[in-house]
């Protein structure tokens, strides 16, 4: 088992995940957060920290394409291992249906 970052954490990028992850193995989009699957200690202190609930195991059911962008995207993205300030419309976003379709970016963030 790993945890994931899924489609609620895009256009908001709360960051409190990051700061209590002891392998720091999540990765900064221009608009999202993942985690590398395969530094993932399984440990799970971040998923409470996620004020979007955007964290989950990747064992709940319908979250193969999550496991797998998580993956991709944590090969291509610079490290994250100390907190920022959200996105500026986290808030209003926090909730959206479907917002891969809508607002993914594959663009890297800026990392530490």
């Amino acid at each position: 088992m790993t945890y994931i970052v899924t489609d609620n954490c895009i256009r908001c990028k709360y960051t409190d995940c990051v700061e209590v992850c002891p392998v720091d193995c999540f990765y900064e989009g221009e608009n999202m957060l993942v985690i590398n699957p395969d530094e993932c200690i399984d440990c799970g202190v971040c998923e409470p920290e996620c004020p979007a609930e955007a964290i989950k195991p990747d064992t709940e059911p319908g979250l193969e394409k999550w496991l797998e962008l998580n993956a991709e995207y944590a090969a291509k993205w610079p490290n994250i291992t100390v907190k920022k300030a959200e996105l500026p419309e986290a808030r209003q976003m926090d909730g959206v249906e479907d917002k891969f379709a809508q607002y993914f970016s594959p663009k890297p963030g800026s990392g530490d």
